[in-house]
């Protein structure tokens, strides 16, 4: 079932020229939507695991969402059929490109930011169906994500559910949570 667009928005599959933008989006969604749930310490750290994950990219798992006119990057996001649940290309430490087996794993749902000026638009519920639709297309059942404090209502109001509590990343006696969570896509 193809999701309808929405109105003053298209989307696209990433292709590496998009980097630098999705980059920069990405800063700006990190440095603004997690003020409100992390301290400036934790939002520090969290930079150390977030980010552009080139091989969404590569496998042709991400997608860009632009505005219609004047073209501007709106939202980003993906999924991806690799064992690596979050992280961009600089965390080393999370990274696992073992492919999942379809109908056994969870399809990772990645990197889904929006830009600040974009907020409470629906574009992250959009970019999530799309991603869904993807997994499902690709023939995968269930969902998995890791999703910042910042992420966990919208994904809660999508179904998804707890699977556990962790640190996502911790350096210098700076922790910073994050909750697992997944939910069934077919």
């Amino acid at each position: 079932m193809q999701q309808p667009l929405l109105e003053g928005f298209t989307h696209r599959l990433a292709i590496e020229a998009d980097a630098d933008e999705i980059a920069a989006l990405m800063d700006a969604a990190i440095g603004s939507l997690l003020r409100g749930f992390l301290s400036p310490d934790q939002v520090a750290v969290s930079r150390s695991i977030m980010g552009l994950d080139r091989q969404l990219i590569a496998d042709g798992t991400y997608f860009v969402v632009h505005e219609a006119a004047p073209g501007r990057l709106a939202a980003c996001g993906g999924w991806s059929r690799r064992a690596t649940l979050y992280g961009g290309d600089h965390s080393t430490a999370q990274r696992n490109a073992a492919l999942l087996r379809i109908g056994a794993d969870a399809a990772r749902i990645r990197a889904m930011y929006t830009h600040p000026d974009f907020v409470r638009r629906g574009l992250g519920r959009y970019v999530r169906s799309v991603c869904e639709q993807a997994a499902r297309e690709a023939g995968f059942t269930r969902a998995e994500l890791m999703a910042t404090l910042a992420g966990e209502p919208l994904y809660r109001a999508c179904g998804y559910v707890e699977i556990e509590h962790i640190i996502s990343a911790s350096v210098d006696g700076v922790d910073v949570p994050g909750l697992r969570m997944g939910k069934v896509i077919w």
